[in-house]
């Protein structure tokens, strides 16, 4: 299977962020990765990346709900850091809220691949591979 760089994490559960980042060193898809506690972390993270001209992930797995910045949150942000951005950065909103309304808010912004269900399973992270190494 083929591998990207570096996939990140944005998401507030610990022990879920530590069993998904085992999983995805075990299926060996990434060269590193990188986990934030809430989307203000990952917003401070990428645009450090930015001002000293480090790669970002190639593949962002965020969470809804969250302290202090929550994903919608962190989404805004990231369009504001956009235009600086040289990379193709795919965003995978994962989230156990069922609510229609978060899917539609989703399907609202362009830069969100796609809306996952948590947890994220092997196959998921699998598929999501196949998708962005199309290249």
């Amino acid at each position: 299977m083929k591998k990207v760089n570096c996939i990140c994490i944005i998401d507030d559960d610990a022990i879920y962020t530590l069993l998904l980042k085992k999983m995805i060193v075990k299926l060996d898809i990434c060269d590193t990765v990188v986990s934030y506690a809430n989307g203000e972390e990952a917003y401070l993270g990428f645009e450090k990346n930015i001002q000293q001209n480090n790669p970002l992930p190639n593949i962002v797995l965020l969470d809804i709900n969250m302290p202090i910045m929550d994903g919608w949150e962190f989404m805004d942000a990231f369009l504001a850091l956009k235009p600086q951005i040289q990379q193709k950065i795919a965003i995978y909103i994962a989230s156990s809220s069922i609510t229609i309304e978060d899917r539609e808010k989703a399907a609202s912004y362009t830069d969100i691949v796609e809306y996952l269900n948590k947890p994220v399973v092997t196959a998921t992270l699998q598929k999501i591979i196949q998708e962005q190494t199309l290249d």
